[in-house]
C-alpha cells in the first residue's frame, strides 16, 4: 500500500491498457452514432445493442488483438505480416469496418501502397483507425522510449492511413501510455509529447489537446483522428477514476466504441487493471473473423497484454 491505496506495478498498467481499451469499445459499441448522453439516461452498461451482443468488443479490439499476435509470432514488427493479417480479418466479413479501411485492405495493392493510394485518390485519410488499435502496440513498444513508440506508431497507422494526421495522432498515443506505464501523468506529460509531433500537425494537436479544450469545441465528428484522441484526453482530465473516464467518453456520443476505446486505453495505463469493473470484464470477448471460430475472453486479453508487455521489455 502506498498512500493509502494499493500500488499499481507497470505490469498492472498494461494489462489495465489492453484490457480498459477493449472494455471501453465493448460499453460504448450498442451506442455508436447515438446522441450524447444515452449512456446515462438508458443506463445499461454491456447490455448488448446495436447488433452487438453484451460485452462483445468491435473491430477496435479486433485489430489490436492481430497487431498484438503479429508482434509476438514475428518478434518484432513486421508491417507486411500486420497488413496479410488485416486483409485476411477483413475477408472475414467482420461486423463493422471502417469504410476507409476496408477500402486499403481490399484494393489489391501492396502493403506499402494500398493507403498511400486511397490518400491520393479521396484526400481523405485522417480517420481514427490507427488511433483505435493502437493499445496493444503502445504496451510493447513503450519500451522503445518516446522516440521509438512513436516512429513505431506512425508506421503501423500508416499501413491503412494514408494522411499523416493519423500517423501523429496514434504516436501521441503511443506516448501517452508510454508515460502512464511508467507511473508518472500522462496529461503532464503532453507539452513534451506534441514536441515531437510533426511540425505540420502540432498546432492542431495542440488545440483538442489544450486543457481548456472541449468536445463540444471540435470541427469535426469524433471518427476524425483528432476529435477523437482530444476527447479521450478530455475524458481522462475531467474525471478521477477508469469508470468514470470512460462512461464520460461513451456519454459524448457519436464515436462512441472508439473514443470509449482510447479512453480506457488511457484510463487503464493509469489506473491500472484493478479499476475496470468487474461486471464489464465478466461479459468482455472478441472474435476474429477470418480466423476461424476464435473468440477471446477478458482472461486471454490479460495473458496477451502480460506477454506483450515482457516481450517489449527484453
Amino acid at each position: 500500500m502506498r498512500g493509502g491505496g494499493p500500488v499499481i506495478t507497470r505490469l498492472d498498467r498494461a494489462v489495465g491498457a489492453v484490457i480498459g481499451s477493449a472494455a471501453g469499445d465493448a460499453l460504448g459499441a450498442p451506442y455508436e452514432f447515438g446522441a450524447a448522453g444515452e449512456l446515462t439516461a438508458r443506463g445499461a452498461e454491456m447490455a448488448g445493442g446495436g447488433g452487438w451482443d453484451p460485452g462483445e468488443a468491435t473491430d477496435d479490439t479486433q485489430m489490436a488483438v492481430l497487431v498484438a499476435e503479429s508482434l509476438m509470432e514475428c518478434g518484432g514488427l513486421e508491417l507486411p505480416d500486420i497488413f496479410r493479417r488485416f486483409q485476411r480479418w477483413a475477408a472475414g466479413e467482420p461486423k463493422d469496418i471502417g469504410l476507409q479501411t476496408e477500402d486499403v485492405l481490399t484494393n489489391g495493392e501492396s502493403w506499402e501502397l494500398a493507403a498511400a493510394l486511397h490518400f491520393q485518390i479521396n484526400a481523405r485519410a485522417a480517420g481514427n483507425g490507427s488511433l483505435m488499435r493502437a493499445a496493444t502496440s503502445a504496451v510493447y513498444f513503450a519500451p522503445a522510449g518516446r522516440e521509438g513508440t512513436m516512429e513505431a506508431a506512425r508506421r503501423i497507422a500508416a499501413l491503412t492511413h494514408g494522411d499523416r494526421a493519423a500517423w501523429e495522432g496514434t504516436a501521441i498515443l503511443h506516448e501517452l501510455v508510454r508515460v502512464a506505464l511508467e507511473g508518472a501523468d500522462p496529461l503532464a506529460a503532453l507539452p513534451a509529447t506534441l514536441a515531437a509531433v510533426h511540425p505540420a500537425h502540432r498546432d492542431r494537436y495542440g488545440r483538442v489537446l489544450a486543457p481548456d479544450w472541449h468536445p463540444a469545441l471540435a470541427t469535426e465528428f469524433n471518427g476524425a483522428v483528432w476529435p477523437c484522441l482530444g476527447s479521450a484526453v478530455w475524458a481522462l482530465r475531467t474525471t478521477t477514476g477508469f469508470a468514470e473516464a470512460v462512461r464520460a467518453a461513451v456519454d459524448l456520443g457519436g464515436d462512441t466504441d472508439t473514443v470509449a476505446a482510447v479512453a480506457g486505453a488511457l484510463a487503464g495505463a493509469r489506473y491500472g487493471q484493478g479499476a475496470v469493473p468487474e461486471h464489464w470484464t465478466a461479459a468482455l470477448h472478441v472474435s476474429l473473423p477470418g480466423f476461424g471460430d476464435r473468440v477471446l475472453d477478458a482472461d486471454d486479453l490479460r495473458t496477451l497484454a502480460q506477454r506483450l508487455a515482457a516481450a517489449g521489455s527484453r
